[in-house]
């Protein structure tokens, strides 16, 4: 089986997430420090560089205070 990676997709995530933390006010560590995910891993995952697994979304999603369908929602 291939591995299926849609970049966009994982370029849309990072963006959304991006937009959500900066509505805030919150720094990247603030949200790493929130969601219990390495700092280093937030900025990886804004840029589009990965592929974020769902129960990291749920922790972005929890540490945002938001449904995770939210994360997932792109403009």
């Amino acid at each position: 089986m291939n591995n299926v990676r849609n970049e966009q997709v994982i370029k849309s995530f990072g963006k959304k997430l991006w937009v959500l933390r900066n509505a805030r006010g919150w720094s990247q560590e603030e949200l790493a420090n929130r969601a219990g995910i390495p700092l280093s891993q937030i900025g990886r995952i804004e840029r589009g560089e990965v592929n974020v697994t769902i129960s990291t979304q749920q922790a972005l999603a929890t540490a945002l205070e938001i449904a995770i369908r939210e994360l997932l929602t792109f403009d």
